[in-house]
């Protein structure tokens, strides 16, 4: 059985040190080595940029491959393959004889087969007693079967390069997002700060990322995207921690005490009149007849998908809200303090606006508790915020008086 010899070319190929090895290594097969041959093809396909092939070459490999007769590429199978360059042109698909040679030297000089010429440059076989091949010249596919592990782990590289890319560009989009709606956040709610500045700096970060950039130059993005966001984020948390000084000690005891209790806590209507005997509350002037429970219906029709029994009443809608604050990743303390402020009625018409408005806020329970805020200010009405779902809506409604 032929295992390849350190022949030289045929005519005026040169010989090369690198010829010489490749054929010393074909020489150093394992004895009961194999592998599938379109496996370890499919491995160079993935691998080809690692392993220094191109596309064209490839797909004269997958030509010779087809010429070898089992599926699995062994010593005991033979590893030669000697088809003439026109039936390798049929199986490229027409691939003219100049282009044929020019990537049949590319597959050697890669070291993925290994040309043995015969004395006259042709290429065939001859058989022995019993018509068993006892010599061939051609093409050794020994390389395939010594280097196979290296094919296998060029592929796995490539996939995990591409992994890492896919996972970084998947982090400049999120910090895109987010920083681009935090901004906008920030400047519809009157947020003091160099809003334009930052702007500008998120603007120069964004333009300046290539078409076709590599995970290096992706990895520098991602950190300049990560300081301005956390810079955004620092800035945002200032200004909360500044409307509301005692939120951090307040949220600490709620906390402690809220970890006693059940997370989905439903505010009752006698829990909140028997604490306003006590605490009158404050910066709510709405006249709750003014607003019928169908109105609020119709301005925030998306709040009934989450009444088990409907809403047909102001207690099926406080219930119903202190349930969706919990969807909206609005904490037990906000909605409490938010229903000490408004009136639990009020905070209920808020929490249904929030839940309409829910793709277009970033921050729900922020923005509940800057709405507390106002009106521990005595700046808020419902109203507006009624009126301003009604028109997304396309609804028009006349209150009464």
């Amino acid at each position: 059985m032929e295992r390849g010899y350190a022949t030289t070319p045929f005519g005026r190929r040169p010989m090369s040190l690198a010829l010489v090895q490749a054929n010393a290594a074909s020489r150093e097969i394992p004895d009961g080595a194999l592998v599938e041959k379109w496996q370890v093809y499919r491995w160079l396909c993935e691998g080809k940029t690692v392993v220094g092939v191109g596309d064209r070459a490839l797909a004269v490999l997958s030509g010779l491959l087809s010429f070898y007769p089992d599926d699995q590429i062994s010593e005991e199978n033979g590893l030669m393959v000697f088809p003439s360059n026109a039936q390798l042109s049929l199986r490229t698909h027409g691939m003219p004889s100049s282009t044929l040679r020019r990537h049949l030297a590319e597959l050697v000089s890669c070291g993925l087969v290994i040309r043995r010429d015969s004395p006259n440059g042709k290429r065939f076989a001859r058989k022995g007693k019993g018509g068993a091949i006892a010599e061939a010249f051609g093409f050794s596919l020994a390389p395939l079967l010594t280097r196979a592990a290296e094919f296998q782990h060029a592929a796995e590289q490539v996939r995990a390069d591409a992994l890492a890319l896919r996972l970084m560009r998947e982090r400049i989009t999120l910090h895109r997002r987010d920083i681009h709606k935090l901004v906008e956040a920030a400047i519809e709610e009157d947020v003091p700060g160099d809003w334009g500045g930052v702007w500008r700096r998120f603007r120069a970060i964004v333009d300046a990322i290539p078409r076709r950039a590599g995970l290096s130059e992706l990895e520098a993005i991602v950190a300049d995207l990560t300081i301005l966001h956390d810079e955004v984020d620092m800035m945002l948390e200032s200004f909360m921690n500044s409307t509301n000084p005692g939120a951090n000690e307040s949220q600490n005891e709620r906390q402690q005490s809220d970890s006693k209790t059940d997370s989905n806590f439903v505010f009752e209507p006698a829990f909140e009149k028997s604490r306003a005997a006590v605490e009158p509350r404050q910066g709510t002037d709405e006249k709750l007849k003014s607003y019928p429970i169908g109105l609020v219906l119709k301005a925030c029709p998306e709040i009934s998908d989450y009444a088990v029994h409907g809403i047909g009443n102001w207690r099926d809608l406080m219930i119903t809200a202190a349930q969706v604050r919990g969807y909206l990743g609005i904490s037990p303390s906000a909605y409490e303090e938010a229903c000490h402020e408004m009136g639990q009625e009020v905070a209920a018409i808020v929490i249904a606006c929030i839940l309409q408005r829910a793709q277009h806020i970033n921050s729900a329970g922020g923005y509940l508790r800057v709405l507390t805020e106002k009106a521990r200010a005595g700046q808020f009405s419902v109203g507006p915020m009624l009126m301003a779902a009604l028109k997304a809506n396309g609804v028009t409604a006349r209150m009464a008086g």
